[in-house]
């Protein structure tokens, strides 16, 4: 069993080498560097500004993980969302309860799940706002990822970031927060009745927004696409299959009836049982040839191309 560890580490030790990254081995059984994924971390020297990949071996890791504003150029990179998992349960504030906090920006992550345990189903505690990852760092890219909880799972707090392939899983504002993010070809479960999205942009002139683009849209409940968060809330849902997990009225003003017409709720070329807009609100909005094009396009975030340019 070691001598199987050993090569795999001496692999990725060559691998990365030849792209002169630095590489770092998690493994809970203790056959790496470390045995947990935040001393992995804390390993990585402040103001850091050379890639350094934490590879994490499959396993459940049951601790809290934060990324500090000052560790930039991290990449976490697991054997699989199904197979390296992050737990924790959590529950006090939506400040404290991340399992899993990046602050810093530059930062990849493929291949790992994220859980807030605290509401998951079979447990008998009462529903509160339980994070499982938040997420303020610029520059940001989650790839095969996944992110578990129930209320207020994925907190999307501020920054440019991608999505691309992951589950997230959740019922009560479960993607929250004013980032600036897109979200492509990726499952969206619900699991129970809410509101997929809360979208917190407060002003007009802020960039910020959430767009869904050929994502999947399912699951068991009653769900809105979203309500908002704040008064200039911005989602839009193009190109994606959503089904009648998706209440008719597709949307909830929630504080902001009155002020429906600051708010950009959108949707655009979706398809599937929930996909009609015959009962849609009408205070949804029907955006401009020009809009629609900025908002779907990669340019919407990726200005100064981080993305292609990130390594691994």
């Amino acid at each position: 069993m070691y001598l199987h560890y050993l090569l795999c580490f001496l692999a990725l030790q060559f691998v990365f080498s030849t792209y002169s990254y630095k590489s770092i081995l998690v493994d809970h059984s203790g056959y790496a560097n470390f045995s947990t994924v935040q001393s992995a971390i804390d390993s990585v020297p402040s103001n850091n500004n050379q890639w350094v990949c934490i590879y994490v071996k499959a396993g459940i890791y049951r601790e809290k993980v934060r990324i500090p504003a000052d560790k930039p150029y991290i990449m976490l990179k697991g054997e699989g969302k199904k197979r390296s998992q992050i737990v924790w349960d959590d529950h006090f504030t939506i400040a404290q309860s991340p399992t899993f906090t990046s602050l810093a920006d530059n930062i990849i992550v493929k291949r790992i799940r994220f859980v807030n345990s605290y509401n998951l189903p079979k447990k008998s505690n009462p529903i509160v706002r339980a994070v499982a990852a938040m997420i303020m760092g610029d520059k940001t890219s989650f790839y095969r990822c996944g992110f578990a909880g129930f209320q207020d799972t994925l907190w999307d707090q501020q920054g440019r970031h991608y999505f691309r392939k992951c589950t997230i899983q959740g019922a009560v504002d479960f993607i929250f927060g004013d980032g600036q993010s897109i979200y492509e070809e990726c499952a969206i479960q619900v699991v129970g009745n809410g509101y997929i999205t809360a979208q917190g942009r407060e002003d007009p002139n802020e960039e910020s927004g959430f767009v869904f683009k050929r994502c999947n849209i399912f699951g068991f409940g009653s769900a809105y696409l979203g309500r908002p968060w704040r008064p200039y809330s911005r989602v839009l849902f193009y190109g994606s299959n959503i089904s009648d997990v998706v209440r008719p009225q597709g949307w909830d003003a929630w504080h902001f009836v009155g002020n429906e017409n600051k708010l950009t709720f959108a949707e655009y070329g979706n398809y599937g049982a929930g996909a009609s807009l015959a009962n849609r609100v009408r205070w949804e909005k029907k955006l401009s040839p020009w809009k629609l094009k900025q908002l779907i396009s990669m340019s919407f975030i990726n200005t100064d191309n981080w993305i292609g340019e990130q390594p691994f």
